[in-house]
């Protein structure tokens, strides 16, 4: 994770799923993530049609009622790429202010690894505002582990910290994950081992924005350095966002991201991993420039959304 992490380990990856594959058959697919929006999705299934020319997901933010569209071309588009990817891939989108996300792709949870300093910096700098600055920055935009640790110290106790987090989390719209107080391997932090899903990642990030105190760390975001300006960094020239990676305890490599992204009516966060069958960082991070460049040709087709009034 962050500066600790090899980049030339190369064995294979193991790997994880939660949502249905998006190879699976695309009526399936389009049906759950339609489910919102139309009740009757599975009561006629024989009238369904084998593949389909959209997904689509609709989301209402408070004061109004905001959209998130993908159509047929992205599904499609990103089974031809998870088809010949060497590798498991996954990616969630949600507008910001948002209630529903789209999913995509086999890949769905595993360690946060240095995704997770955005809400540990969240939580540093509320109870100590502006008392940490150069381990703020550097956690975020250098993603230095020594400046995150400390900033988790600052919290408390293991458990103190954990739960400051964790609270973060909450305020931020996952209700789900649980930020580990121990490490489950001592030689990496115990906050970048917690187990986040790209759909929890991206539910937090789309509220992101819009919690106290964030402003700080999203600004951030906007500045990670060179050497991190893979993924969403590759593409967006504005995006805001943090990346994360390590090996499993085999040492083949995880890697993700997540962030915001501009969109016409206002912004989108857009979560996304890879794990490649080489196990090797480089290849990972490839996989995310891919799939961020994917994202790019279709970005004119989604409607964002930003945080009501305060």
């Amino acid at each position: 994770m962050g500066d600790h992490e090899t980049m030339r380990r190369e064995v294979s990856a193991d790997k994880k799923r939660e949502f249905s594959p998006v190879r699976r058959v695309l009526a399936i697919t389009a049906c759950l993530l339609m489910a919102a929006l139309v009740p009757a999705c599975g009561s006629e299934p024989e009238k369904r049609p084998l593949t389909t020319s959209i997904t689509q997901a609709a989301a209402e933010a408070p004061g109004g009622k905001v959209s998130i569209t993908i159509p047929g071309t992205l599904a499609a588009d990103f089974t031809v790429l998870e088809q010949s990817a060497k590798g498991d891939l996954g990616l969630a989108i949600m507008p910001v202010g948002g209630r529903q996300l789209v999913g995509l792709g086999e890949w769905t949870t595993g360690p946060a690894w240095s995704t997770m300093k955005v809400p540990l910096v969240v939580a540093a700098e509320r109870k100590n505002p502006g008392g940490q600055t150069y381990a703020t920055s550097a956690a975020i935009t250098a993603s230095d582990n020594s400046a995150a640790d400390s900033l988790w110290s600052s919290l408390g106790t293991p458990r103190e910290a954990a739960q400051s987090v964790q609270a973060v989390l909450r305020e931020g719209g996952d209700s789900v994950t649980v930020v580990q107080e121990k490490p489950k391997r001592s030689e990496y932090s115990s906050f970048g081992q917690s187990d986040w899903s790209l759909a929890d990642q991206v539910r937090f990030a789309s509220k992101l924005p819009c919690i106290p105190g964030s402003d700080k760390v999203v600004k951030l975001m906007g500045t990670v350095s060179a050497s991190q300006q893979w993924g969403l960094g590759s593409v967006f020239d504005t995006a805001e966002f943090k990346g994360g990676w390590g090996p499993d305890t085999d040492g083949a490599y995880l890697v993700r991201q997540f962030g915001l992204v501009p969109a016409s009516g206002g912004s989108v966060a857009i979560a996304l991993a890879a794990q490649p069958d080489s196990g090797t960082f480089s290849d990972g991070m490839n996989l995310l420039d891919d799939m961020a460049g994917l994202i790019s040709q279709h970005l004119g087709e989604f409607t964002g959304g930003s945080c009501p009034a305060r």
